[in-house]
């Protein structure tokens, strides 16, 4: 495991810098191009642990995945799906490493195939639940065999679907995906409802790879099948979730002043600014031209003269769940007591996000409080540097390197390799940012 030490910041974060490309969207892009006839080119995609995953497993299922370049922005990728054939039998499980997305949009994508398939994934995702996907599946005609705490390793025994009706329990952009993926090989309609809006890029995307997608309301989409998809052109902007943890430390550290161009403003995903702005954070975002139908921003993020608590109600959660862990930390450093509440599927991530934000905001100092679905953090003038661990989890990595910046003394914090699932070069950005090593 890798271990970042972490000493106090001594200058600000200056500059403009682009942030990785948007790991939900290069997940579907490059899933949506490998069940496509044709061939299709997906450029400014994240290269990161998890993409790597889905790009692996298509290639395992027998789309054919070439790389025509790379750079900061991310990878060009030609991609030749396997449309009407279908994807191929594997000849044994297909590793989905750390990513749910993998696992969860495979699970829809296969069951409707005559194939069989085992899902695998490493200890942490071998963890998370699957059921929630598994039900509806199984509802729609496919056998799905899990282990027995509703987990993985996830078998999908392909069948003959019918359309499904579903009202999901939960707001999940990963099950809701899961069911309309699946529902393009059904014969009828399938319509997902939800208790909230969660975020909508693949109903944003499917109709680039001609897919039409219905959609009612923010709560309800359908898909009419069976349908094929077609090849496309797909860029892929700014992750928003990535862009939060910078602009949380220029808004955290002095005289800060820092540019982060090409952001995806998808209002399903930027509920943290909404928060930020309300706790008195001067961030400015201005609106450039959208990549397909997806809305682009410059984010301009000053420092702030003084941040005051919050409330974050249930209901603005889904589109600021990935952002909570650094949304926390901003609100250690504010006036009152911030609540979080309808926060209790931080509990299924990557690790129990919760736990890890109460134990970790705690040992640098800061009053902190938890329940089942809550989360109660009241500011402090200061942090005490503290050994930290990401628990394998990238958005606690980011979140603890940058407690570390704000704390008096050193900062250690344990498997920061974690980074490497949604933003590889995040302590070679803020390096530059800072015009100095984090150590």
């Amino acid at each position: 495991m890798m271990e970042l030490v972490v000493a106090p910041a001594c200058s600000a974060l200056s500059g403009t810098v682009r942030v990785p490309s948007d790991k939900s969207m290069s997940h579907r892009a490059v899933l949506f191009a490998g069940m496509a006839n044709g061939t299709s080119l997906v450029r400014d995609v994240l290269d990161s642990a998890d993409v790597r995953s889905t790009i692996s497993a298509l290639h395992w299922l027998g789309a054919g995945v070439r790389v025509l370049g790379g750079g900061p922005r991310g990878l060009v990728l030609e991609i030749t799906g396997w449309g009407d054939r279908g994807p191929t039998q594997p000849q044994g499980p297909v590793d989905c490493g750390n990513s749910g997305t993998t696992a969860r949009l495979l699970m829809g994508v296969l069951a409707g195939w005559p194939v069989r398939v085992t899902l695998t994934g490493d200890s942490s995702l071998s963890r998370r639940p699957m059921r929630r996907v598994a039900d509806p599946l199984r509802s729609m005609g496919a056998r799905v065999d899990m282990a027995g705490d509703g987990t993985l390793p996830v078998t999908v025994h392909g069948a003959r679907l019918s359309p499904v009706a579903y009202a999901s329990p939960v707001a999940s952009a990963q099950v809701k995906t899961a069911i309309l993926l699946a529902g393009l090989r059904a014969d009828g309609t399938t319509t997902v409802t939800e208790p909230a809006p969660s975020r909508d890029h693949t109903e944003r995307m499917l109709p680039a790879f001609g897919v039409s997608v219905s959609r009612e309301s923010p709560l309800r989409a359908a898909v009419a099948g069976p349908v094929a998809l077609t090849a496309a052109e797909v860029t892929v902007p700014a992750d928003p979730s990535s862009a939060a943890f910078l602009a949380v430390a220029a808004t955290l550290l002095e005289n800060s002043s820092l540019v982060l161009p090409d952001v995806a403003v998808n209002p399903t995903r930027t509920g943290f600014l909404g928060v930020l702005e309300r706790m008195g954070a001067e961030i400015v975002v201005r609106p450039a031209e959208p990549m397909g139908t997806e809305p682009i921003a410059t984010l301009e993020v000053r420092s702030a003269r003084s941040l005051r608590a919050t409330r974050v109600p249930a209901e603005e959660v889904p589109s600021l769940i990935d952002e909570v862990p650094i949304l926390a930390l901003a609100a250690a450093r504010a006036q009152g007591m911030t609540r979080f509440e309808g926060v209790g599927e931080l509990r299924v991530k990557e690790s129990d996000r919760l736990e890890a934000v109460r134990s970790g905001l705690e040992a640098v100092g800061v009053p902190v409080r938890a329940g089942a679905d809550w989360l109660e953090v009241t500011g402090t003038a200061a942090l005490q540097g503290a050994r930290l661990s990401s628990l394998g989890d990238h958005r606690l990595a980011m979140t603890w390197a940058i407690a570390g910046l704000l704390a008096a003394g050193r900062t250690v914090v344990d498997a920061f390799e974690a980074v490497d699932v949604s933003y590889p070069t995040f302590r070679d950005d803020v390096e530059a940012l800072l015009g100095r090593r984090l150590a």
